[in-house]
C-alpha cells in the first residue's frame, strides 16, 4: 500500500515506530549516503533502533549507551559495562546484514545480564533475540601455532604459545599432567609454515 507524501511526513512526525505495519514508500532522495542499500546502518540509525528496542522491550529502562562499529572484531558484537558501550562489528555484518537488528538486542540485554546465564537466555527468549552468533570462515583467526599430545596424537591450534598445558584427553581430572605436556608442533609466522621435529 502506497502512501502519499503528506501522509507519509504526518506518520514520521508521530512516533512512526508504532506504524511498522505501515508500508511508507522512500524515495531514493531520502536514503543518506552513509545507508543506501546494501550498507550498514550509521551509528545514529542505531541509537534509534535501540530506543526503539528499549521502549518495545524493557519499558524504557536501559541507560542509553554509546554505540560504535569496531573494524576489528570478528564475533557479532560486544557491551562493555565499564564504558557503557555497545560495539558492532562490520566484519560480521558486512557478511550477516539481516543480524544488526538480533545483534543490538542481544547487547541490550548484557545491559542487564552481563553473563549469559539463565536469566539472560530467558530474556532473549522473550525478546526474540538469539544466544550465539553465525559462523563464517572468513571471520576465524588464522592459527599461529599447532600443538600436539605426545601420547593420543591430538591437535591444539592456538593464537598464542603455551607453555604449561597438557591434553585435556588424556590428563586426569583436567590438571596440568607432564606426561601429556603439549608438544610445537607447527608454528606460522609472516606467511609461512615452520614444522618442528
Amino acid at each position: 500500500m502506497l502512501i502519499s507524501r503528506k501522509q507519509q511526513l504526518a506518520v514520521r512526525a508521530l512516533n512512526y515506530d508504532l506504524f511498522e505495519n505501515a508500508q511508507i514508500a522512500v524515495s531514493k532522495q531520502e536514503i543518506s549516503p552513509k545507508e543506501q542499500p546494501g550498507s550498514l546502518p550509521s551509528t545514529e540509525t542505531l541509537q534509534h533502533l535501540f530506543s526503539r528496542f528499549n521502549f518495545l522491550y524493557f519499558n524504557g529502562k536501559l541507560t542509553r549507551p554509546a554505540i560504535e562499529y569496531s573494524d576489528r572484531m570478528t564475533c557479532a558484537g560486544s557491551y562493555t559495562p565499564v564504558k557503557n558501550l555497545i560495539k558492532i562489528s562490520r566484519k560480521y555484518h558486512a557478511i550477516f546484514p539481516q543480524e544488526i537488528e538480533d545483534t543490538l538486542k542481544h547487547e541490550m540485554i548484557h545491559i542487564i545480564h552481563f553473563n549469559h546465564n539463565v536469566a539472560f537466555k530467558a530474556e532473549a527468549e522473550r525478546i526474540g533475540a538469539s544466544l550465539k552468533a553465525k559462523t563464517h570462515q572468513s571471520l576465524r583467526r588464522q592459527t599461529k601455532y599447532l600443538y600436539v599430545c605426545p601420547s593420543c596424537g591430538l591437535e591444539y591450534p592456538r593464537q598464542k604459545k603455551v607453555r604449561m598445558s597438557s591434553c585435556g584427553s588424556c590428563s586426569r581430572k583436567g590438571r596440568f599432567d607432564p606426561d601429556f605436556k603439549l608438544k610445537l608442533s607447527k608454528s606460522f609466522t609472516a606467511g609461512r609454515e615452520i614444522s618442528y621435529a
